[in-house]
């Protein structure tokens, strides 16, 4: 009984499979005739022809700054935290805790600004 369950289930997950890969293919090939097309193709800036490539490389230093920023709004975000659970907790333990996280928090910023993360004129 129950191989007969399994082999149900197999047959129509099967034949599920192979629908939806039909369904697919089959609106892939209807829909060429659309990519052909040379001005649905050409990339769009104001109405113009664009001046310049669209693959420009991408500043280092634009990078760097995201990812700085982003280490630093993920500690922002754990820090809120610390200010509801006062009423909650030791005062003792939470200034501990808020102060060493404020302590790693400023020494990430001492270290990103020694090795000249934050200059943008280099």
């Amino acid at each position: 009984m129950l191989e007969k369950l399994i082999l149900t289930i197999y047959v129509i997950t099967l034949m599920t499979l192979t629908i939806t890969t039909l369904i697919m293919l089959l609106s892939s090939i209807l829909s060429k005739k659309t990519m052909l097309d040379r001005e649905k193709m050409s990339p769009f800036e104001c109405g113009f022809d664009p001046k310049t490539s669209a693959r420009l490389p991408f500043s280092l230093r634009f990078f760097l700054i995201a990812v700085i920023f982003l280490i630093f709004d993920v500690e922002i975000t754990l820090l809120l935290p610390l200010a509801s659970v006062t009423p909650f907790t030791n005062i003792f333990s939470w200034s501990f805790s808020g102060i060493f996280f404020l302590l790693i928090l400023l020494f990430g910023l001492y270290f990103e600004w020694q090795k000249g993360a934050l200059e943008w004129s280099n």
